[in-house]
Order: structure tokens, then C-alpha cells, then sequence
């Protein structure tokens, strides 16, 4: 059985820098870390592949010291990676990510079938939940998303049984392989890496490719060039002068916490109150 996992090296959230002109993130000098939901996936990958045996394979696409993350996944047990790295991938879209990570996984896909293409729920710099359907739908694999365990899979009938969240409670469902799974915050912990591993990895000579390496044969369709996605406006949200009303609940019934809450509601918006009945009347 053989895994591709896609990661992404994202910037640390709490650092992020906005570019004035192209409304890109700014990487350069901005501490990175694996995206959080990916490594969800790739424990899971690493869980099929210890029960099951095969490969995991990591993939991102991103600038040369994306290869940090490659090592990290390296170190937690992945068995090889590869890096998609060229200035024509530069500021590339979900669209263009999308079309840039599927092409590369078509090549190893010739080189060594892939049974199933693991990918995050979303990335918490994008926020967009958008690259892993993406791939599926470009590749023509069945996608799974919002995936909180997956119940069983079978390699003898090419199968697998998972389930997702969904509103009002929880589907179980079966699709063949190969196919893409996203998996939910809190499905897994991925585990300590072990010693070895940590060696291996720092010592693995990572495969990079650039976009003809890829068998990326339309550049257009990457970086900004491939990016109908337009960011109008960027910007932090202005701080509050207004401070939190503190409504005090101890040693008061539920009617009377109620009232406290609907009492300082008014008093914060004292037109309020004779709007109400029109609201009501209107409804």
C-alpha cells in the first residue's frame, strides 16, 4: 500500500505579515510549523501503514526551507518526501495549488501506485478547506472529508469504511480506493518520533522537484499567473474600547441570571427595548 500525505509548512500564526501590494503572506523571516491539520492525517497515515505495511510518502509545495517540514514529517516515521519547489509555484491560489500538487502526485502515482492521498481539513493560513477536494476532484478520485475515523479498510476488495461528521449526527460510509480523505481536529495525536527516525531523517536527502520535474507542462496554471483568486483588502481588526459586562450568577436561580443578562442587554442598547414589539409584530 502505498500513501502520499500533502503538508503544508505554514507561518506561525501569531507572526504573520501581510504584503501591502499583492495581499500575499509574507514568509520570509516569519517562524513556520507543520499545519496542524495535517499532521492529523499524518498519523493516520502512518497507523494504516503500520497495520497494513507499504509506504508514506510526504509532499508539499512551497520555498526551499519547506524542506524543515519534510524532516519533521521524516522523523515521525514517513518513509520518504518530496518538494515542489519554483518561483512559477510563487503566490499560487487554492486552484493553482491544487493543479500543482495533483500533477506531482499523478507522477508518483506512475513511478508507485497511490492508494490513498491524505490531506488536511484545511491550512490555518488559507483557512480555505479547499486544496484536498481540489486534488480528488483533478485526479478523479473519490474524496472523504470531515473524516473522524476510519472504521476499517480492506486491500483484498480495494475498500474503505469511514466515518464522517455531519450536521445532525454522524455517516458512515464505504467507497473503493484509490481515494482522498480529510480528516477533523482531534481524530489522532501524532506520535514522538523515534531516535532513528530522527537520524534518518536528518541525514534524508529530500527529492525536489521544480515545475518541469513536476510534469507541470502549463505554467500559466500556477503561482499568480494561474490565480483567479483576488485578495481586495487586508487588514487587523480595530481593537474595542467597549469591555465585557460581567454578569454575576452565584447564588442566583436560572430565572434571575436570565434577567440580569437581558437587564444589562438593554442597558447597553436602550433602544432596544421599544423595538422589540415591532420586531416581534414583523416576524
Amino acid at each position: 500500500m502505498h500513501i502520499v500525505v500533502c503538508i503544508k509548512q505554514v507561518p506561525d500564526s501569531a507572526q504573520i505579515r501581510v504584503h501591502p501590494v499583492t495581499n500575499t503572506i509574507m514568509r520570509q523571516g516569519v517562524p513556520t510549523i507543520i499545519n496542524p491539520y495535517d499532521l492529523v492525517v499524518l498519523e493516520e497515515a502512518l497507523r494504516l501503514r503500520d497495520q497494513f505495511g507499504g509506504k508514506v510518502t510526504v509532499l508539499t509545495m512551497g520555498p526551499p526551507m519547506a524542506d524543515e517540514s519534510l524532516r519533521k514529517a521524516l522523523a515521525c516515521g514517513a518513509d520518504a518526501a518530496v518538494l515542489l519547489t519554483d518561483r512559477f509555484f510563487a503566490g499560487s491560489d487554492t486552484l493553482a495549488t491544487s493543479f500543482a500538487l495533483s500533477t506531482a502526485i499523478k507522477k508518483i502515482d506512475a513511478e508507485e501506485p497511490v492508494d490513498i492521498v491524505f490531506a488536511g481539513k484545511q491550512t490555518i493560513d488559507g483557512d480555505t478547506a479547499q486544496v484536498g477536494p481540489g486534488i480528488a476532484k483533478r485526479m478523479g478520485l473519490n474524496q472523504l472529508t470531515y473524516v473522524s475515523a476510519i472504521r476499517s479498510l480492506d486491500l483484498g476488495s480495494r475498500s474503505i469504511v469511514v466515518e464522517r461528521r455531519a450536521e445532525g449526527g454522524t455517516q458512515v460510509l464505504t467507497t473503493g480506493l484509490p481515494c482522498l480523505i480529510t480528516m477533523l481536529e482531534g481524530s489522532n495525536v501524532l506520535r514522538r518520533g523515534s531516535m532513528p527516525d530522527m537520524f534518518r531523517a536528518a541525514r534524508a536527502e529530500i527529492t525536489t522537484w521544480n515545475a518541469e520535474q513536476a510534469g507541470v507542462e502549463d505554467i500559466t496554471k500556477c503561482g499568480l499567473r494561474g490565480s483567479p483568486t483576488v485578495v481586495k483588502k487586508v487588514f487587523a481588526p480595530k481593537p474595542r474600547n467597549e469591555k465585557a459586562v460581567l454578569v454575576e450568577t452565584e447564588g442566583k436561580s436560572d430565572a434571575e441570571i436570565a434577567q440580569a443578562a437581558i437587564d444589562a442587554l438593554f442597558t447597553a442598547n436602550p433602544k432596544l427595548e421599544a423595538e422589540i414589539p415591532e420586531l416581534v409584530l414583523a416576524s
